[in-house]
């Protein structure tokens, strides 16, 4: 007689517009379900030495979502199980999407726009939003909803206090992977 095979966790990715706090959240439920953490802006960063504002400005959005979606890829092939906070406009690529349906536990992270909007403006690091920060993040937010929509496992309302989404995460985090 056999035992069952013990299932193996997989990633916890966090996805949602630039504001909902992947990274605030994403650093917090790492540390609670003891695994590594990475940010998909700042492995972008780390890779090529530059800002995000940088490869917006030199190489367009265009070069950008290249290497979102390479880092994307080499963070969802760790064998090891992580939070990543990807970048807000990781669904926009259907081969990224397909890669978020075999990542474990997709976690959409939602706020309401002027929620967003007090998080964001006045950010230097965020070139899409510099000039019109509502009516940007209210264009994308219509553009990307069915999107984050279509990736996520769950929906967790980030506007509430960071320990509660925090908690919530955690928890749909255990409840998914001892269910499977």
């Amino acid at each position: 007689m056999s035992t069952p095979a013990r299932h193996q966790p997989g990633h916890v990715v966090l996805v949602g517009m630039m504001g909902v706090g992947k990274t605030t959240v994403g650093t917090r439920v790492a540390e609670v379900l003891g695994r590594p953490f990475s940010d998909s802006d700042a492995d972008v960063e780390a890779r090529t030495g530059r800002t995000v504002r940088e490869i917006f400005e030199r190489e367009g959005e265009p070069a950008f979502r290249l290497l979102e979606s390479s880092v994307l890829a080499d963070a969802l092939a760790r064998r090891e199980p992580s939070v990543i906070a990807a970048a807000g406009g990781v669904v926009l690529d259907p081969a990224n999407r397909r890669l978020l349906e075999q990542a474990g536990t997709v976690v959409w992270l939602r706020a309401p726009v002027p929620v967003l909007v007090d998080r964001v403006a006045g950010g230097e690091h965020r070139p899409a939003v510099q000039h019109d920060p509502e009516g940007t993040l209210t264009r994308m937010q219509q553009s990307r909803t069915d999107l984050y929509d279509e990736v996520a496992d769950v929906v967790v309302d980030s506007s509430r206090p960071l320990d509660e989404v925090v908690r919530v995460v955690v928890e749909v985090v255990t409840e998914r992977e001892a269910a499977a």
